[in-house]
């Protein structure tokens, strides 16, 4: 009886962080027409949830995958991007935040992207430490905007912490990434070391030696 291997990608985490994507679609339609009430913030705490329960089963679970580690920081990147268009649109969010993290988004995928596609560059503490505040942040945002709009100002100080996390973050990755290519460029010039010298032509026995 023959064993089926289970696809790379066919995993509870990875549907997870599907449905996170899934998700981001009502959450940002109602944060825009609406404005952040009561369900908006609620669906937005879930929706930020999943990126820690993911994870939390990934390792619990030993599901994790090559499929996992490139879709859930997409899933990040895009809902990011989408909640922090969405309280700009409704006029919470400076759009200079907005214009922030999509400039960088956008120079680190195209600097960096394909060193992550590979596999040669992984999400970093700083990047964990990026997102989690950024989350933080949109999240209380919107419940401020919802129940106590006295307190935005002190949640935009940690939403702009975040985006300087978040240029630090992009420009660790692409500076990683470089210097991965720089290696890699440096380590194909380079002979093999572990390669045996090539052997020269048999010496001769020299005076006084006999040849055995």
């Amino acid at each position: 009886m023959t064993t089926r291997t289970r696809p790379d990608w066919a995993t509870l985490p990875n549907a997870i962080t599907v449905v996170r994507l899934l998700l981001l679609v009502p959450v940002c339609r109602m944060l825009v027409v609406d404005g952040p009430d009561t369900l908006s913030v609620v669906l937005l705490l879930v929706w930020a949830c999943t990126d820690w329960i993911d994870g939390l089963l990934a390792r619990a679970l030993d599901q994790r995958s090559r499929t996992g580690e490139i879709l859930d920081p997409i899933a990040d990147r895009i809902g990011l991007v989408g909640i922090v268009a969405s309280l700009a649109l409704a006029g919470l969010l400076p759009w200079t935040a907005l214009v922030i993290v999509l400039v960088v988004d956008v120079a680190a995928t195209a600097l960096a992207g394909g060193a992550a596609m590979g596999g040669r560059l992984h999400v970093s503490p700083l990047g964990k430490l990026r997102t989690f505040i950024l989350m933080t942040s949109v999240f209380l945002l919107a419940a401020a905007g919802a129940w106590a709009p006295s307190l935005i100002p002190g949640v935009l100080a940690l939403l702009w912490a975040g985006v300087l996390l978040h240029v630090g973050a992009g420009l660790h990755y692409i500076v990683s990434a470089r210097t991965g290519r720089r290696r890699e460029g440096l380590s194909a010039d380079r002979p093999d070391a572990g390669a045996p010298e090539p052997e020269g032509p048999p010496s001769s026995p020299g005076p006084g030696r006999a040849g055995r």
